[in-house]
């Protein structure tokens, strides 16, 4: 485990979380963790007021280099998490221009105006209709934005819901799901396996194993693994059953970033 990096962990800078940045690292050292990425939080005009607090990046770059001088024994890079929303392209290409991140991850927490998280996007809307519209959403941020490194957890509308059976099968939106597979392999993109599906209680990591199967088959090589942890004892958690998920459908290599950039090790 030891040499695995957690490419997705939020700290007290994240409006939902309040592990302490220090605290996350002391975790890391005890893991063994050669390299930790701090992946906080930013939702631009997200519809939920939580997350309408921005990072005041300078205090946060200052935490950092005190960590790094403090803690020798690990790399401590500095990622983020970007909500997308499709209004917000230049904005977020501005932030994202200003501050030297490692690693950036594209996810979308509300889609068309509105909230996953409290229901507000399911209702009026059927479990299918919903989803299609979710992934819809996703293929216009990847034609449409370039400025990140991986897709975060693909399939994350499956937490959300009042729906009996949360599961989402690969097959019941194939074309869609394959479009959006398709740009991101095309634009030289990667996608997350994020861990946090087990926590949740879904039994799957996001996207689920079908997916990554198909972006593997289709020609994607670019694979992080990340927990999403929101608390110390979460770090690297589930890492083995995703991790013989991925041997099982044939990934041999993980990607973690620096710079911006890929290396990969095996797994």
């Amino acid at each position: 485990m030891g040499f695995i990096i957690d490419s997705h962990i939020h700290t007290d800078y994240s409006p939902d979380c309040k592990a302490k940045m220090e605290d996350i690292v002391i975790k890391a050292v005890e893991l063994g963790l050669k390299q930790i990425i701090f992946t906080d939080h930013v939702d631009y005009d997200s519809p939920d007021e939580l997350f309408m607090k921005e990072i005041d990046y300078s205090e946060y770059m200052k935490e950092i280099k005190y960590l790094r001088d403090k803690y020798k024994e690990i790399e401590i890079l500095m990622g983020v998490e970007i909500g997308y929303q499709p209004h917000l392209n230049k904005k977020l290409d501005k932030f994202i221009k200003s501050y030297p991140f490692d690693f950036v991850i594209c996810s979308m927490h509300s889609c068309e105006g509105l909230d996953l998280y409290n229901g507000d996007f399911f209702k009026g809307k059927t479990q299918r209709q919903s989803y299609m519209r979710y992934f819809e959403s996703i293929k216009y941020c990847i034609e449409t934005y370039d400025n990140y490194d991986v897709y975060g957890h693909l399939d994350y509308i499956v937490r959300y819901g009042n729906f009996d059976n949360k599961k989402l099968k690969y097959e019941d939106f194939k074309e869609i799901i394959d479009e959006i597979l398709d740009l991101i392999i095309k634009k030289g993109k990667g996608i997350e396996v994020n861990t946090a599906g087990f926590r949740y209680n879904l039994k799957t990591t996001h996207p689920n194993t079908d997916i990554v199967k198909r972006y593997i088959e289709m020609g994607g090589n670019v694979i992080t693994i990340g927990s999403d942890a929101h608390k110390p004892d979460d770090l690297c958690a589930d890492f083995d059953q995703a991790i013989k998920i991925l041997k099982a459908i044939g990934v041999k290599k993980i990607a973690q970033f620096k710079n911006r950039i890929p290396s990969f090790i095996e797994i």
